[in-house]
Parts: C-alpha cells; structure tokens; sequence
C-alpha cells in the first residue's frame, strides 16, 4: 500500500480547484500543509503498519530468535543482529503518529461527538503495538511522545513500564466508555476499518482482551491489579473476544511478509518436545505445524534389503514414526543434531530425512512459488482469551464474580478455539489441515484425550501447556508466555522442558537516540531500570529484566 502520512494526504479535489483559481494570492495557504486530513487515510496506514513491516521480524526475530528460546521450534543459534526490534521503529515512525493527529484534528471539530468511537479505536490500536513494544524495552516515551507538532516537545521522557501499564489500563477503559454509548450518529472509518469494519463491539472486545494481557503481566509485580482488571474485564458489558469474528486478523489475500525467507540462513525444525507431546495427545495441530520426515510406506522393507539400521532415538514401531523432532539446543545433544541437515542414506536411490521441518507453508503461504495460498495472521485471538481466563480462575482469582464458566469450562473453550482457527489458516494458506469435515469429532477426541482432559493434579500445567501450542504462531506472546510463567518446566513428567546451555536474553537492549537528541531521558530510563547502557551481550540481557519480569522464574522454573 503507498504510504500515506498527515503531511501528504491532500484531497485531489482540492488540488484541482485550487489549480483553477486565478488569483493564487487569495488562498494564502501553503501547500505543503495539510488542514483537513482524511481520517480514514491516516488511520488505515496506521492500521496497515501493524502488519506490514513483519516480514523483517519474522526473519530476524520470531524464527530465529523468540520462538527458538521458547522452544516452538530450533534452528542454528545466531547473534542478535542489528536488525531486531524493528517493532520500536515502526510504533513512533509509523503507527502512533496518525492516531495522534486523529485525536487531535477530531476533537477540535464542532461535531467532535460524532468522532468519539474513532478515537476510541485509535487508542486500542495503538495500544496493539506499544503493548508488544514494551514487552522487550521496557521503559519507553508514551504519554510525551508525538507532541512535537502541538507542543514542540521533542525530547519525552521514557515512561516507566509499570506507568505504561497503568497509562494504557486508563486509556482502554476511557476507549471503552465511548465504545459502550449509542453509536446512531458516529462517524465510520468505512473501508480503512480493515479489521472490524466498523463493528464497534468488536473493538471494545479487543480493548478488552489487551487488558487481560497486561492484567497477565501484572501478575508477578502486584497480583491484585490482575485480579481488579480480571474483574473489570468479565464485568463489562461487551466482554473480551468470544468469537471467531471477533478475534483481531489480518487478511489481505496478497500479502506475503515471509516468502522464501523463511530458510533465511538456516532452515527451522521441530524441537523433540513439542513434537513428543503432540504426537502423545493425537494433537490436530500437528501437521499443521510441522512436515513428517520420509519415513513412509514399506521403508522397514528397505532398512532390510540393505541391513541398515536407524539411529537409536527412532522407534521403527512407532505408529508415528513419520513425526521426529531433536534437541532445542543442539550443544545438548550433537549426535542427534546432526540429522537435522543430514540425510540418512539408505542406498543411492533412498536418501531420507529423518527430522522434519516446521510447516513453511502454515507461516509463509507463497513460498517456493506456490500461488494459491492466502496469508492469516491472527494477532489476537479467542483461544489466547479463554485460556488467560482459564488460568486466572483455576489461580482463584475469579472469588467473587460471575466468570462464566470454570477453568474446565474456559480450558475447553480455548482448545476448541486454537484448533479450529489452526485449521482456518492452513485452509487458507492451501497447506496441510488438522481436521476434516466440520472437524467435530477430531476436537471432541482431543477434549477427551486421557493426557489433554483436567485430572485434578496438573490442571494448571495443562492450562499453561494449551496456551503455550496455541502461540506457535505468535511469537512475542510465546516468548512473553515463557519469561512470566517459567513453563515449559524442565524434568516435568508432563511437558518437560528441552535441555539447554546457552544464555537467553530476556530484553533487547534498546539504542541510545543519535547523539544531541534525547540521550539524556534515555540514559535516566536505562540507569532506573537497572540496565548497562549499550551491552548487548547475552549474558547482561538476560540478567537485567524489565520491570514485570524481575520476580518471574527462570526459564523452566515455573512452579
């Protein structure tokens, strides 16, 4: 989409009129300026912005970083590049500043009412990205920030994350009231509402859900915020999402942000943890997510013919033999490691693989030439909702309140969810489903499944374990999953955790501001927060942690 800002968006009605005029003197305007903005424009460029700049993340961050250290998926270790946090850049470049501006030009109209439920949604949007901006920054400008135009301030101060928060709790329930009051005479954004159009419900249900994920945040710095937003969230009239239609997705037919890029400098595998789970649950999801290695057909046969013999880790009875996954941290276990880029040569014509590969098509619709897949991204979603709430009830933190339903209740609802929106995107991306016909009796057997249904022990674990399968696709809120709760734990009898030896960085180290610009407020948020200004080294960014991860557990730790 060509990119538009509040210093270009001029009506071509205008300009032609303008041309036509014969005394240019009489209008004294500069033309350079824009004094009617079009706010379906600007939003939707912001809008278009959350998404749009992903394909560099998905290659620099979510596959080789995040979802390596939350153990989704393993591939070879590299540094973090220079090219990571792009999140940070785009808030303050791309998204924030047209939603401030909307604020701003609206409510200077005479019929500013009528633009209240815009505002509305520019808050929630923008909250989309700084929430997930945050969550690797920490401390960062927002209640100062974009004022240079009204206030000439262009040096704001970094606000504190726990101040984030709280700033963002206030805005959302704000963004609420509006949403809540009769909408008969609101303005719409028409076709630039590319992910609710127009559904105001919808947007109060995702101002909602954003303040179930700080309230989950929170948990660890001061339990009672999650348990009075917890409250606020059920006790609200229009609720978090609860439907499918509801839940916040990016559709655009043609959009392909990963590509080929997605075996950019090393191909991406399936860790033997998930895989081993997956396969001991039947899970629908798991050709959705990964690809089987070669195995197939009579291949014992072969393995005869030729008095060959699989390595040790492969059962050659295992009614699941095709799904192989390896060691997260390929130090740990270098033997088995070894077959994730090498062939296990049977004869010059039967050269297999033994470990598959994740699912490229399920993150990249279009790779390798395919023309008929279309890209889903569900950046927030309906199962992510039930089993926040499920886990905050089974926690005891529903005392009091109607939270419709148990844990149980919320846990099923959050399985069925995740299953059947995995099986959406892959129809949609043309590649392989979890389930068939309406897939009713597949998600049924999963529910009843002896390893996936609550058995009064592990209940929690069960709860964190669906939660964690079900971000396989979202990476910051995996990784976010994973520093908060500690799960999965290592030696659990349950989902144990792999091995690992290397340092992970729980932050990235945020840049210092080009010099003669706002070093200073930078420097007082790094030296507040407790971080060495400019180490990027592993070790630092994994003991220096933001404010809502100091008191969590270490990674496999979660108790």
């Amino acid at each position: 989409m060509k990119k538009l800002t509040i210093l270009s968006i001029i009506s071509a009605a205008a300009l032609f009129s303008a041309s036509c005029r014969k005394d240019f003197a009489e209008t004294n305007t500069d033309p350079s300026v824009v004094s009617t903005p079009d706010v379906g424009a600007l939003f939707v460029y912001s809008a278009e912005s959350l998404e749009n700049y992903q394909g560099a993340e998905w290659v620099w961050e979510n596959l080789e970083q995040l979802l390596r250290f939350s153990q989704h998926l393993t591939t070879d270790p590299y540094e973090l590049s220079n090219n990571i946090n792009s999140r940070y850049r785009v808030l303050y470049n791309n998204v924030l500043p047209n939603l401030v501006e909307i604020r701003r030009y609206t409510s200077g109209l005479p019929d500013r009412d009528r633009y209240r439920n815009i505002r509305a949604a520019t808050y929630v949007l923008g909250i989309v990205q700084a929430l997930k901006t945050t969550d690797m920054n920490g401390s960062m400008p927002y209640t100062q920030a974009m004022q240079a135009r009204t206030t000439g301030e262009i040096r704001p101060v970094y606000d504190s994350q726990q101040q984030l928060y709280d700033t963002w709790l206030n805005e959302l329930s704000k963004a609420l009231d509006s949403l809540a009051m009769p909408a008969g005479n609101q303005i719409l954004f028409g076709q630039s509402d590319i992910y609710y159009k127009n559904n105001w419900l919808h947007w109060a249900k995702l101002a909602n859900t954003l303040k179930l994920r700080i309230a989950i945040r929170y948990e660890k710095a001061d339990v009672n915020v999650t348990k009075r937003v917890f409250r606020e969230v059920m006790e609200n009239a229009a609720g978090p999402i609860d439907t499918d239609e509801s839940q916040f997705v990016y559709a655009r037919p043609q959009w392909n942000p990963i590509g080929n890029d997605i075996d950019y400098r090393s191909p991406r595998f399936g860790t033997s943890s998930i895989i081993n789970f997956m396969k001991s649950t039947n899970d629908p999801r798991l050709p959705i997510y990964f690809t089987p290695n070669d195995l197939v057909g009579a291949f014992k046969d072969t393995l005869a013919k030729y008095s060959k013999t699989l390595p040790a880790f492969i059962d050659v009875n295992d009614p699941m033999v095709r799904w192989q996954g390896g060691p997260a941290d390929w130090t740990t276990d270098p033997v088995k490691a070894t077959w994730y880029k090498s062939t296990f040569d049977v004869s010059p014509n039967n050269k297999w693989r033994l470990i598959g590969f994740i699912n490229k098509k399920f993150f990249a619709p279009r790779y390798g030439g395919n023309s008929t897949g279309e890209l889903l991204d569900y950046m927030v979603t309906r199962a992510e909702v039930c089993f926040y709430i499920a886990e905050m009830v089974q926690k005891g933190y529903g005392a009091g309140f109607d939270t419709k339903g148990t844990a149980e209740d919320w846990y099923k609802r959050g399985i069925e969810s995740s299953l059947r929106t995995m099986n959406t995107i892959a129809v949609a991306a043309a590649s392989t489903t979890g389930l068939t016909g309406n897939g009713d009796a597949q998600v049924q057997a999963y529910l009843d499944h002896a390893n996936v249904k609550f058995n009064g022990v592990n209940n929690l674990e069960r709860i964190y374990i669906q939660q964690y399968l079900n971000f396989y696709r979202l990476a910051n809120e995996a990784f976010t999953f994973c520093r908060r709760t500690g799960y999965p734990r290592n030696n659990s009898t349950y989902y144990p955790r792999n091995a690992w030896n290397e340092p992970i960085p729980r932050r990235y180290p945020l840049e210092e501001p080009a010099l003669g610009t706002n070093n200073a407020n930078w420097l007082t948020a790094q030296q507040e927060q407790g971080f060495t200004p400019n180490d990027r080294t592993a070790t630092t960014l994994a003991a220096q942690r933001l404010w809502f991860d100091k008191n969590s557990p270490a990674f496999g730790q979660g108790n």
